[in-house]
């Protein structure tokens, strides 16, 4: 979200900016130094240097980037590009990008090997090569709070037995062992969006987060993860500006599963002196006593006394960026269909609404929220009748989601009081003939067991000769 800059006495500034403004607000304060403040922001000390310099002679309007509105000065012709992918498609398809470039430089289309590769990859014409395990050693701690958070989820019988089933969510800070944990009812990315948004209400945003490789946080396709696309989860944090990094193994984040190695043994024992066997007894007792604990006895000092946390921003509406989001088409009426619910669309309207696509937003404390653009839409549930061509009634099974908190009343069951929905075959009537009763004479169910017979003075038991 920017800030209008129509006006001499404001300044247009993303997100981004916006930090970058706080940590060189630092180093001018003397709290920061420039060789740390670097590292925060992943520049050069002669980059912060500068800005710095920047900062002190044109004020906020310093950080905002001098491109802003103009294409990039070192961007690559549209044809120039078109030319080398068709040369690579003609005469170099098996080719790798380095002896590709090599090539195409002979023939005076000059392109770098790097360059070329993201073509490549871009286009599907070269797939990333199988390389050779790296060397892996333990790594140190991040020197500032906030700088790195890991998460991860610990499945384990924590009643032992008692009570109902639930899993421990965890996050600890990676410079200072500090946690924040909850008990949920499974591993769901409502959980993980529950004490994410703890974490951020109590600490600000941090730099980066570390998971697994769960299906919550990557992108699956055929059990094989898929890094061009996001998750519910992966989403939010783009939004937040938070980077995730996906560990490669369970010890890539070991400090995250060594609390859960502690945790499940004093924290077991410790349900277990207090008898606990709800989920929400659990909650009460890590908010008041585990975690306060545990931080008390094993939380370190970091190595700066610096907090990378970043603040929430004006933009940063928690309640719609933590919540499970679909994009849906608006039809001409101006309704919205949804797992099986029509919602028709109120005042006022807006240009492009009519079918363009609403996200839904289906938040934590149980609400649906319809967002076109920037701006939520007014809705209301509506009842799904038969469509102009006839449609097939709605099967038995059906039932609403549980999601929907849209405040209508709740749907008939199947048969109880619902109209007809189309032409369909009565509990009293055969499927043969719906206007002949079935069984006759009015009764009320079929008595007669096994198979029907005819009766003895039934024509079809008359023999030929006596017919005649």
């Amino acid at each position: 979200m920017s800030i209008d800059g129509s006006t001499p006495d404001r300044i247009a500034m993303s997100q981004h900016e916006r930090d970058v403004l706080k940590v060189l607000q630092q180093v001018l304060a003397g709290t920061l130094t420039q060789v740390e403040a670097a590292r925060l922001l992943r520049l050069s000390t002669r980059q912060v240097r500068r800005l710095r310099r920047r900062l002190e002679a044109e004020g906020d309007q310093a950080v905002v980037h001098r491109l802003r509105g103009r294409p990039s000065n070192r961007r690559t012709d549209p044809a120039q590009r078109q030319k080398v992918l068709d040369a690579y498609r003609r005469d170099f398809p098996d080719f790798g990008p380095t002896l590709a470039s090599e090539k195409l430089a002979e023939r005076g289309l000059v392109v770098s090997p790097e360059t070329l590769r993201q073509w490549l990859l871009a286009e599907g014409l070269w797939h990333r090569q199988r390389q050779r395990d790296p060397h892996r050693q333990r790594r140190p701690r991040r020197a500032c709070f906030g700088e790195l958070v890991q998460m991860d989820t610990s499945i384990h019988d924590w009643t032992e037995g008692r009570g109902e089933p639930m899993v421990l969510v965890n996050m600890i800070d990676d410079a200072t062992s500090r946690v924040l944990s909850g008990f949920y009812a499974g591993e769901t990315v409502e959980a993980h969006f529950d004490l994410l948004g703890r974490w951020l209400r109590r600490y600000g945003r941090p730099l980066a987060l570390y998971t697994d490789r769960d299906s919550i946080f990557e992108h699956q396709d055929k059990g094989r993860g898929d890094p061009g696309a996001l998750t519910q989860f992966g989403r939010a944090l783009q939004e937040l500006g938070i980077e995730l990094i996906l560990a490669r193994s369970p010890q890539a984040k070991g400090r995250v599963e060594r609390f859960f190695e502690t945790a499940q043994d004093r924290w077991v024992k410790e349900l277990r002196l207090a008898k606990v066997t709800t989920r929400a007894q659990a909650n009460a007792l890590a908010e008041s006593r585990l975690v306060p604990e545990f931080n008390r006895r094993f939380a370190v000092a970091p190595a700066q006394a610096v907090d990378a946390h970043r603040p929430l921003g004006p933009g940063h509406n928690l309640a719609a960026i933590l919540s499970v989001q679909y994009e849906r088409v608006v039809a001409n009426d101006y309704t919205v269909r949804f797992q099986n619910r029509l919602y028709q669309v109120g005042k006022p309207v807006y240009p492009g609404l009519r079918g363009g696509r609403v996200v839904i937003e289906l938040r934590l404390d149980g609400t649906m929220a319809l967002r076109f653009g920037g701006r939520y839409l007014r809705y209301a549930e509506v009842a799904a009748g038969p469509s102009p061509g006839g449609s097939a009634p709605r099967p038995p099974e059906f039932s609403a989601s549980a999601a929907d908190a849209s405040g209508g009343e709740e749907s008939p069951a199947p048969g109880e009081g619902a109209g007809p929905t189309g032409v369909q075959p009565s509990a009293g009537r055969s499927g043969r003939t719906p206007a002949e009763p079935y069984p006759p004479g009015g009764a009320a169910e079929d008595s007669r067991k096994g198979p029907r017979r005819p009766a003895a003075d039934h024509p079809w038991r008359r023999s030929f000769k006596g017919t005649r």
